[in-house]
């Protein structure tokens, strides 16, 4: 078997849990490579990569990856790539993971697959699993020419240890005319509400039309803090001008696929199924019995979410 180039995402000297879950993924498929990009402390998050699994890390340092957008990233990741000749290129199916892996397909003349769900080895080489009309239908495709470049949803596999001793190689990257072309020039944090990141989290407690207006999110809060969970919203209530938009889920706000997802107060039209079908278990709070969501539901309540939500919010706790 052939290495298994994964791309990892860290933050604050660790790496997150999405590219852990990628490094466990590329055990089926070959011995998992790590490319660390920048960072405050490589040889940290090295160790964290050997520690699940990485045979070999990859470790880049240069001031491009923190100052400029995503083809510095593209530029080292393409430069490993033809070096290693990997069976696979596995990144995190976020908003610059999709870009990294669009253009690092199209300048390794490769094949490229989004939003998998899971991966596994085929008779011909990798093979992703992906999740299509509402969560009816999985698809599995298969890169059939070039280097299969796969970016992967969050949540897809419980990150497991394999502990590796490994080695490290430092690499000194080329960059192109276009990687510094644009320049950072300043970030404001986020603020912070203390829940996980909505697109990583394992747990997402959604509120739609049916909270009724901002004030109604106080009781979808109060769930998703009882259960340790990220706070989602329908694209009708970030409309409505009740949640923020960076919160909303769906075809175009953000993807999530967490183990489970309730949806509280949400009819369900195919705009938001497009952005959590692949959850693992779904369930649906709801007074409307003939709400589409629970046709997409694991479990459903057919009650007012405001008696609802507060009792599961009770027996979270006493848990």
């Amino acid at each position: 078997m052939g290495d298994v180039l994964v791309l990892i995402d860290h933050n604050d000297g660790r790496i997150r849990k999405p590219s852990l879950e990628l490094l466990t993924l590329a055990r089926r498929l070959g011995n998992p490579a790590a490319v660390v990009l920048g960072g405050d402390d490589p040889e940290a998050l090295a160790a964290q990569a050997h520690e699940y699994g990485a045979a070999t890390v990859y470790v880049a340092e240069a001031p491009e990856f923190a100052d400029h957008l995503v083809v510095p990233k593209v530029d080292a990741l393409t430069q490993i790539a033809r070096e290693a000749d990997p069976a696979a290129v596995l990144l995190t199916s976020s908003g610059a993971g999709k870009e990294i892996a669009a253009r690092l397909a199209l300048r390794l003349d490769g094949g490229l697959i989004t939003d998998a769900v899971d991966v596994r080895s085929g008779d011909d080489g990798p093979e992703a699993v992906q999740s299509v009309f509402a969560g009816s239908y999985a698809v599995v495709s298969a890169v059939v020419h070039g280097t299969a470049v796969i970016a992967v949803k969050a949540n897809a596999v419980t990150p497991e240890p394999a502990p590796t001793a490994g080695r490290t190689e430092q690499v000194t990257v080329e960059f192109s005319a276009l990687a510094t072309s644009v320049k950072v020039v300043s970030r404001t944090p986020r603020a912070s509400a203390g829940r996980p990141d909505l697109a990583e989290a394992a747990i997402v407690v959604s509120g739609g039309r049916g909270v009724g207006g901002q004030e109604g999110f106080a009781v979808v809060e109060e769930l998703a803090d009882a259960l340790g969970a990220a706070v989602g919203a329908s694209r009708a209530a970030v409309d409505a001008g009740w949640y923020p938009h960076s919160q909303q889920v769906g075809q175009t706000g953000r993807q999530v696929s967490p183990q489970l997802y309730v949806a509280a107060g949400i009819s369900g039209a195919i705009q938001h199924r497009a952005g959590m079908q692949t959850s693992k278990t779904v369930v649906a709070v709801n007074k409307d019995a003939e709400a589409p969501i629970f046709g997409l539901a694991d479990y459903g309540v057919v009650g007012d979410l405001f008696d609802v939500l507060p009792k599961l919010s009770e027996y979270a706790r006493a848990d």
